[in-house]
């Protein structure tokens, strides 16, 4: 399975930028991870066998959530594109339920980007893109928001 702004690029269409959910969606999976491992290592200092038993059924636990969490974040991240051709922003979720946005370059009217201060410090961020008739659309947490609103903003001399 190709990309999907493989897809439907036009003739003489190329693509300038392409960026992809930020990787902080694997935060809440590497903290379960993290408890997994904890109640793994506890089970073994402990010296009752009922409380070791405890602790290895919550890293069990904790192990499976973790998994879950890991596969979600990951589908998440496969099946999200976002891309800036020489004509079009394009924004694609999902799998099966496909969601997508296109907004010509011309009709785009501002772009702004929202970051907390962890945002900044993780370079994520949400943009939101205003257009001319078009209304606006949101594209959340984002990997290198700015680079992306350079690559929409951005003319080419002579265009």
């Amino acid at each position: 399975m190709g990309r999907y702004i493989d897809e439907i690029l036009q003739p003489g269409e190329r693509v300038l930028y392409s960026t992809n959910a930020h990787w902080m969606f694997y935060l809440p999976a590497l903290a379960t991870w993290a408890v997994a491992i904890v109640f793994l290592v506890l089970s073994r200092m402990v010296t009752s066998d009922a409380l070791m038993l405890t602790c290895l059924t919550v890293a069990a636990l904790a192990a499976l959530a973790a998994l879950y969490l890991t596969a979600k974040a990951w589908f998440h991240r496969w099946t999200t594109e976002t891309d800036v051709t020489n004509m079009r922003v394009v924004h694609k979720t999902g799998f099966i339920q496909r969601r997508t946005f296109e907004m010509s370059l011309d009709k785009v009217e501002s772009v702004d980007v929202n970051q907390t201060i962890l945002g900044r410090i993780m370079n994520y961020g949400d943009v939101t893109i205003m257009g001319v008739g078009e209304g606006k659309e949101t594209i959340s947490t984002i990997a290198s928001p700015l680079a992306f609103r350079n690559a929409i903003t951005t003319r080419p001399v002579g265009t």
